[in-house]
């Protein structure tokens, strides 16, 4: 009998999973497979938990299908007859193990599903320093009453529709975020690694007349992140954490960016040299940073960058959504269907590229 096992019992509440997903998952299947619910707890934050229990070990030995939280290497060599394997989360560097780099196994991740909190966790911090709470922030922590910050000459006060945006990586997190601040009137210019296709900026429609891409551009390459660099008055950090984006945003890079400008990471910590950020805003070399990933997680107790006025972070919590297991679920019963009716894997959503890490 097929088998399909369903391992995404996360820990955390609102991430716990309801019950009529595997309710979905199981009318979708044809008849004769089998749906094996895994009701331990795991672990979806990061790249997912990459843990197999005993009961897991056992219940893909005969599975076609997993679906959980990252795909540990015991899992692939337990299950000789699997076919596809699917992450909840959307980081998959955990995975990339050499069993999955050799394995034929279709192999999909989440990425766009977060995409949605992850872009307004973004532009939450883009108006924290756009709008000046961070000068109120740090005058209700004195519990004094001051409005010089915000009335002198050059106050960095200003407006997302009169602001370039810069993102480097253009996936689903990049999309997610270029569609909302060019909503919103701002001018986005959008780094990728390969040359645009034609009409990739054109995102979707909007009110009034236009498309979102008539103020998005698409740049690549070392001129295009030099452009990003130098013209945006936010950067924000996007890209997957692959061996060529790990430390990207150095001490060069961060020369680059415009005095005034804010930087904003929701992709991997290891993506910006946290030294050469705490150096670039202790001499006010940038406007301020938006922070939810590090380095090092959770972030030691003697990093300054707790203490930083100019710094607003989250505990790598970006994603946290009430709206993931809806989209979750969709894209999950999409690529069954796929999967079902023997759709070539290049119709698939989401599919991992072992070998480029994203």
């Amino acid at each position: 009998m097929p088998r399909a096992i369903l391992d995404m019992m996360d820990r955390r509440p609102i991430w716990a999973m309801p019950e009529w997903v595997p309710t979905r998952i199981r009318d979708a299947l044809p008849e004769g497979w089998e749906l094996v619910v895994v009701d331990e707890e795991t672990d979806g934050s990061g790249d997912g938990a990459a843990r197999v229990s005993p009961t897991v070990l056992e219940a893909v030995a005969d599975a076609e299908i997993y679906f959980g939280y990252g795909i540990p290497a015991e899992l692939l060599e337990r299950g000789p007859k699997l076919k596809w394997v699917h992450s909840g989360a959307a980081g998959v560097g955990g995975s990339l193990t050499p069993a999955m780099l050799s394995s034929p196994v279709v192999f999909t991740n989440s990425a766009g599903v977060h995409a949605p909190p992850m872009a307004e966790t973004v532009i939450a911090m883009l108006l924290y320093f756009g709008r000046g709470l961070d000068f109120a922030v740090d005058a209700q922590r004195r519990a004094e009453w001051t409005t010089e910050p915000y009335y002198v000459a050059d106050a960095p006060l200003g407006e997302l529709s009169d602001a370039t945006i810069g993102i480097v990586g253009f996936g689903g997190i990049g999309r997610e975020v270029a569609r909302r601040v060019a909503s919103l009137g701002a001018r986005v210019i959008a780094a990728k690694r390969s040359p645009a296709q034609p009409g990739e900026a054109n995102l979707e429609p909007v009110a009034g007349g236009g498309v979102l891409g008539s103020r998005i551009e698409i740049v690549w390459g070392a001129s295009g992140l030099d452009a990003v660099y130098r013209e945006s008055d936010a950067v924000i950090v996007a890209a997957p954490d692959t061996p060529e984006t790990r430390g990207m945003i150095d001490a060069e890079a961060l020369r680059r960016m415009k005095r005034g400008a804010v930087l904003v990471n929701v992709a991997r910590g290891r993506l910006v040299d946290e030294t050469a950020l705490i150096e670039a805003l202790r001499e006010g070399a940038i406007r301020g940073a938006g922070l939810d990933v590090f380095s090092r997680e959770p972030l030691p107790d003697d990093s300054p960058l707790w203490s930083m006025s100019n710094v607003v972070m989250t505990p790598h919590v970006s994603a946290v959504t009430r709206g993931f297991w809806g989209r979750e679920a969709g894209l999950i019963l999409r690529n069954l269907e796929r999967f079902l009716t023997g759709v070539p894997v290049e119709g698939w959503e989401n599919v991992v590229d072992k070998e480029a890490g994203y």
